[in-house]
This record gives C-alpha cells, sequence and structure tokens, in this order.
C-alpha cells in the first residue's frame, strides 16, 4: 500500500500525470526512474499500476499497465458530523476516520465551538484525507464537507437512515442499538454528530430529538471529541456496539 500515489484529475486513456507535492515526492524526494512501477488512484474508486515514463522538474509522466476495480469501502455509508478540536487533532481524527471508511465528515458549528472551520483548515484536511488513503488503501475519499450549523446538519440528514447524537447524559441501558440495523431497519446509512469539547447545549439536544435523532451515549467516561468520533465510527463499521441509548 505504501507505493500508492494520488492523481488530481480523473485518470483516463493511456497516460497519467503526477503534479505538486505527489510529483516531487516520487520524481524528486524517491528519484523514481522509468520503469518504475507504482500504484495510482483518483478517487473514483478504481486503482491503476503504472509505470513512470518521464519525470521533469515540476511533474512525473506514467503509463498505465493495468486497471484494477478493487472495492474497500463499507456495506455501510456513515456521515460523521463533528465539532472540530483544535490543532493536530484534527489531523488526527480525519486520518482514523479515513481509515474506519467514513464517507463523509462534516464540520459542526455549534455553540461551544472551538475551532473555526475556515477555508485553509478545510483544504489542510482534504490534503490529511488523501494523505491517509494512500496509506490504507482506499480508492475513494472521504469527502470534507462545507461547515454547517448542527441543527442545519439534524434536519438536513436522511429521515430513513440511523442517525444518532452523542451525548453523555443519555441514559444508560444494558442493551445499545445495534449498528447492524438502523432505527428504520435500513443500514446502509449513519449519520452521527459529536459535540465540541464542552458538550451539546441542551438546546441543540432538543433539536436534535425533534428531527427524530437517537441520542446514545458512550459509556461511563467523558471522551475527546476525536476519541468519540472515532469510537463510534467504528461501532457502527463493525456492526457491534455497546453505546446505549433512547429515542
Amino acid at each position: 500500500m505504501a507505493d500508492r500515489y494520488f492523481v488530481a484529475t480523473p485518470i483516463s486513456g493511456d497516460r497519467a500525470i503526477l503534479e505538486g507535492d505527489e510529483a516531487h515526492h516520487l520524481g524528486r524526494v524517491l528519484r523514481a526512474k522509468p520503469g518504475h512501477l507504482v500504484t495510482l488512484f483518483d478517487g473514483g474508486g478504481v486503482e491503476y499500476e503504472a509505470k513512470v515514463v518521464r519525470v521533469a522538474r515540476h511533474e512525473v509522466e506514467l503509463g498505465l499497465v493495468a486497471r484494477r476495480e478493487v472495492d474497500r469501502e463499507l456495506p455501510r455509508r456513515i456521515s460523521a458530523g463533528v465539532a472540530l478540536p483544535k490543532g493536530e487533532r484534527q489531523r488526527w481524527l480525519v486520518e482514523k476516520l479515513t481509515e474506519i471508511g467514513v464517507a463523509s465528515l462534516v464540520p459542526l458549528v455549534t455553540v461551544r465551538g472551538v475551532a473555526e472551520p475556515a477555508p485553509s483548515v478545510l483544504a489542510r484536511l482534504r490534503r490529511g484525507v488523501i494523505e491517509a488513503s494512500k496509506q490504507c488503501g482506499r480508492n475513494r475519499l472521504m469527502q470534507i464537507a462545507e461547515p454547517v450549523a448542527v441543527t442545519h446538519y439534524f434536519q438536513s440528514a436522511d429521515v430513513a437512515a440511523a442517525r444518532l447524537i452523542a451525548h453523555p447524559e443519555c441514559p444508560r441501558m444494558a442493551d445499545g442499538p445495534d449498528p447492524s440495523t438502523g432505527p428504520t431497519g435500513d443500514p446502509s446509512d449513519w449519520f452521527f454528530a459529536i459535540g465540541p469539547e464542552g458538550g451539546f447545549t441542551d438546546q441543540e439536544v432538543t433539536a436534535a430529538a425533534a428531527a427524530g435523532w437517537q441520542c446514545c451515549s458512550l459509556g461511563p467516561t467523558i471522551l475527546r471529541v476525536e476519541t468519540a468520533a472515532v469510537a463510534l465510527a467504528a461501532g457502527i463499521a463493525s456492526g457491534s456496539g455497546a453505546w446505549t441509548s433512547r429515542s
């Protein structure tokens, strides 16, 4: 999986061009020569075996040798709405959600949010998705959506999907919901919401309930934002979970 490179434009024909950081790494850092074999992907779900043809100052030209339909996506689509933490914790969050197989990360604007999801932040996170995808072998990129108000996220989620809001004050029950089936019996689409360090406000929790979301607790301890998001995503992805909930 290590020798994988992302092509920013859709791959077609029998040639591909690497530019920017990808070309620099392959051509300048690794000093690849014509004939060097690598794997390419463009985020569309396919990967290609390719051979270096030409190494220029700012680009690397490759010839396509083989096209492979390799699906490493989850059978259920997960949308993670998260009030972003600060600094490097954002990078860790994106890396792990990408590895787990989350389809999209939606930065949530909340009353108690501590990080501003500015355009420069989103650009950095999208680059982090590419790097994590290169490492873990995903051929489709996790989408980093534009920031939305948390109430809009609650209202816009598909009502036929499973929808969970994590909140430590939800009552704990012996048996939590099984992520292999959603509340409507459709396991294919999941939405969840993780609040900021200070948690969701009572008004935000009420808005989620009014929109039909299910409240869930992730256990007796208070988790950091990124820990909570990864724990919930992993539980849904694996088809088993021990969180507790109420409707």
